[in-house]
């Protein structure tokens, strides 16, 4: 596929992503004005971005017509052979943890994600890479549970059962 194609592609799929969610916004009967005492609505954010989304989609599509950027001119092919290893590489490591969600929970699934992408794909040292791993749950999990009260998926009860002794000592002894 040419960078002209891919630029075409892209254009049309947000064009279309964009009317589809102006849409749903219109069909669940969201407000996307002012409601007198309230504020905006409900489907104020959604429906505007929508339609800024839709309207700098056009203009990329009439912009290709008229080949007046680079990218529009351009047959080259979009992705080198080199990199779309590493892009596959890391679609299905994503996808992975993604789907490890579910089964270990949200802090073991980044965990393991980032231990492969710092180990395997940078290849930074074991040191490293567990440093950052570990830094990098603690942070997750001192945002996400401690501070905006937002509790992620933990995966089967095995593994949150796991937490819970975390969460016990957290509330009885550090609050």
């Amino acid at each position: 596929m040419s960078t002209r194609t891919a630029e075409l592609l892209a254009g049309i799929g947000l064009l279309v992503l964009s009317l589809v969610l102006m849409w749903s916004v219109y069909a669940d009967g969201l407000t996307i004005g002012w409601v007198d005492g309230r504020g905006p609505g409900a489907g104020v954010w959604p429906f505007w971005l929508s339609l800024g989304m839709a309207l700098t989609s056009a203009w990329t599509l009439v912009r290709w017509l008229r080949r007046t950027t680079p990218e529009s001119r351009n047959e080259a092919p979009y992705i080198a052979s080199d990199p779309l290893a590493l892009v596959a590489t890391s679609f299905i490591a994503l996808t992975a943890m993604i789907f490890l969600v579910s089964i270990v929970g949200t802090y073991i699934a980044i965990a393991l994600f980032l231990g492969f992408y710092m180990r395997v794909i940078g290849k930074h040292s074991w040191g490293m890479t567990t440093c950052s791993v570990i830094g990098a749950v603690i942070f997750i999990y001192f945002l996400f549970e401690w501070q905006l009260t937002k509790y992620l998926p933990k995966g089967l009860p095995i593994f949150e059962d796991g937490f819970l002794w975390i969460d016990n000592f957290r509330w009885e002894y550090l609050m």
